[in-house]
């Protein structure tokens, strides 16, 4: 992609509006209690307090919006204690040029590295820095300086108290991420009754398992409805694909095939019905046709071998999904589901206990950040080229404001912090938005100052008016936000005695020079995705490759194996596919020429490793109990498997072919013994190594798609 196409890509998608759900209840919560915290702080110590103390309650509540499966109270505690130790470091420095400029690369540095943490993290710490650089101008002592960090953090904790005091949905993004995983589910088995080898998308399971992290604490005071029920959910996943793959067993027409579409379509009912329940807190409703489906005893004579297997495997577990989905309803609410529950999981099973996912709490978490940070330095590193860019931009947009005749330069530095983004196109789309939201937000809030004269009290309420617009509308784009934030400062500071036309002309041509300054930073210092798509695409392969020989390797001796290394590669190679999915939608967007893998060779090689994947899913799902009969030609096939993906996934980033041919080899022998015993192999494991072996092949094919080029070319 050219630079004029990315610029004007990433312009149109920075000033786009979307459609997205209101959360009305929220933001009328943050602004009271930014209104709480501006009027005790104007009653007590006037409103220049009342302006620092404003900004710690604003970005408290900001942080309570982010993508985060931690309490809201804590986002907001942690958010306000750390602008308020910001705003003191900062003030303390800030009359020492040298030592100033010192303090704020060290703190972008480890606001850009915060990213490795995850992006909640990255967001409030360079959201705190950008907001220090404002409150660092309004104490005019030491212990103002102190005075205004306590103000600041009690913002925060007025916020996490509100949190507290008037909940609004608890748990509920807890409750929507299992929920959405359960229609995900829902939705694939709706898909499979038409496409019996339909794919699917892992990401929402991978956001239900993060969410059902808890500490020790949350799990004592977790719902019932969320215990138990994405464990299930994983398991369901797999048994589906099975149930409607033919290579498993079903033909594609027939009456065998018309009863697995009845239990898909039955499955896809009672999934979405539990999806309802656990979202919105209620007892389950099931609806009968699904329950009559799955109660019919026409299965066990028309499906045989694998296939019955899937089947009484599904019901037990969309049993159990039911019984945890119950909620605290009633007695009679909860007859129903229970006489049902009943009926389907006569015979066919029983509950597995349900997992906990640890989540460390803050203490304990603070090893874990630094060792993610300490794993992103090297030159290679995305997030430290971030944190690079980000510091420099800082101090230098810092000594451009004060070389500049406006006055209030630091607007400069804090563009500029506020929009830069470890990814080329998130940093340019925001830096457009921003700029256009900032022409906006000012002129209006312009307008009413020249007509309306508002005094301290007037301009206390427009800022309040104005953060309650954001917290409605931030999620409907970054433009509309930044709007409302550019009206809030404005009023903010001329409640605090800043003179109007300062804060007008001034902030527009100062919030385009940081804008311009985190976009030529990129340019000169990228981090771009697109050279490592091979290394992304080797990834997943050797991950891939890792998931299939764990479960094959299980056919091996199922006595002596236990599964979880079986989980642990499956959520491995999930880790390693979302990575190359989220490489390629950034690689799409950066305007570099090609480097090693087309257009064609990229969407080849996904299909075929999700292929590869799948098949890997689908002999999970047929996995031996202990005291099933081993086949002890698995073990080998396990181990070639491994091998050969490991020295695949180098080949490709190095740009050679890989060599499949131990697999081969493996299958051949296991063939040639085959030949020799009277008693056949199981279908499942024997048919799904051969699609294993198909799999790899169509991925060398694939990747002959793309330019092929030397080894010794890669550096």
């Amino acid at each position: 992609m050219s630079w004029l196409r990315a610029l004007k890509e990433t312009a149109r998608s920075g000033l786009s509006i979307e459609r997205r759900r209101l959360e009305p209840l929220i933001a009328l919560r943050g602004a009271a209690g930014l209104a709480l915290v501006i009027g005790v702080s104007l009653a007590l110590f006037g409103p220049v307090v009342a302006a620092s103390s404003a900004f710690g309650a604003f970005q408290a509540a900001i942080a309570t919006f982010q993508r985060s499966w931690r309490p809201r109270p804590v986002l907001a505690l942690v958010s306000g204690v750390s602008l308020g130790v910001s705003t003191f470091l900062g003030y303390v420095a800030g009359p020492h040029l040298p030592l100033f400029l010192a303090l704020l690369v060290l703190w972008t540095f480890v606001a850009g590295m915060a990213w490795a943490a995850g992006p909640t993290g990255g967001i409030i710490a360079a959201s705190n820095v950008a907001i220090m650089l404002v409150t660092i101008t309004l104490p005019t002592s030491v212990a103002q300086a102190a005075l205004h960090g306590v103000m600041i953090t009690f913002g925060g904790v007025v916020q996490a108290a509100l949190i507290v005091l008037l909940p609004v949905r608890r748990w509920g993004v807890q409750r929507d991420a299992l929920a959405d995983a359960l229609a995900a589910e829902a939705d694939y088995a709706r898909r499979l009754r038409h496409d019996p080898v339909a794919h699917f998308d892992p990401v929402p399971l991978m956001e239900a398992r993060d969410a059902a992290a808890v500490t020790p604490r949350q799990a004592r005071r977790r719902p019932a409805e969320l215990h138990g029920s994405r464990g299930v959910a994983e398991r369901i996943r797999p048994v589906l694909a099975s149930l409607a793959d033919p290579a498993m067993g079903v033909p594609s027409e027939g009456p065998e095939r018309d009863r697995v579409r009845e239990l898909l379509g039955a499955a896809g009912l009672l999934l979405d019905a539990a999806a309802r329940a656990i979202r919105q807190g209620d007892p389950v409703r099931l609806p009968a046709p699904a329950v009559a489906v799955l109660k019919t005893p026409d299965t066990g004579a028309l499906l045989t071998g694998p296939p019955l297997r899937a089947a009484d495997r599904l019901a037990a577990l969309l049993s159990d999904v039911i019984e945890a989905a119950e909620g605290e309803g009633t007695k009679d609410e909860r007859a129903g589901a229970e006489e049902a529950v009943d009926a389907i999981k006569a015979g066919r099973g029983r509950r597995m206990p349900a997992e906990h996912h640890r989540r460390p709490t803050l203490l304990r978490l603070v090893p874990v950040v630094l060792g993610s940070m300490r794993r992103e330095l090297h030159h290679g590193s995305p997030i430290l080229r971030h944190a690079v860019r980000i510091s420099v931009v800082a101090a230098l947009g810092y000594l451009l404001g004060l070389e500049l005749p406006y006055g209030h330069g630091y607007w400069v530095p804090m563009a500029a912090v506020m929009v830069m983004r470890p990814e080329f196109s998130q940093t340019y789309e925001r830096s457009v938005a921003r700029f256009g939201g900032t022409v906006v937000g000012v002129f209006l809030a312009g307008v009413i100052v020249q007509v309306a004269h508002p005094g301290t009290g007037p301009s206390a309420v427009l800022s309040v008016v104005c953060a309650l617009l954001m917290y409605l509308l931030m999620r409907t784009g970054y433009a509309v936000s930044q709007a409302c934030v550019a009206a809030y400062v404005v009023f903010l500071l001329g409640m605090a005695g800043d003179d109007w036309s300062q804060t007008v002309l001034e902030r527009v041509v100062l919030t385009l020079l940081g804008g311009l300054l985190a976009m030529v930073s990129y340019a000169v210092y990228p981090a771009w995705e697109t050279p490592r798509l091979r290394s992304r695409l080797g990834d997943w392969l050797k991950e891939d490759g890792r998931y299939a020989a764990a479960v094959v390797d299980q056919y091996a001796d199922p006595a002596d194996r236990g599964h979880d290394d079986v989980r642990e590669a499956l959520l491995a190679t999930r880790r390693a596919r979302v990575a190359w999915q989220e490489a390629v939608a950034t690689a799409e967007h950066e305007p570099v020429r090609h480097r090693g893998l087309s257009h064609a060779a990229a969407d080849d090689t996904q299909h075929a490793l999700a292929q590869l994947g799948r098949v890997a899913m689908l002999m999970e799902a047929h996995l031996p109990e202990g005291g099933a009969t081993p086949v002890p030609e698995a073990a080998p096939l396990a181990e070639a498997l491994r091998r050969a993906t490991e020295q695949g996934a180098k080949a490709v980033r190095e740009r050679r072919e890989p060599d499949w041919t131990p697999v081969r080899e493996a299958l051949d022998r296991w063939a040639e013994e085959e030949r020799t015993r009277e008693a056949g192999t199981d279908p499942v494991v024997r048919n799904g190594a051969g699609l294993l072996l198909e799999a790899l092949e169509d991925f060398s094919r694939g990747l002959d798609d793309g330019p092929r080029s030397k080894p010794s070319d890669t550096d």
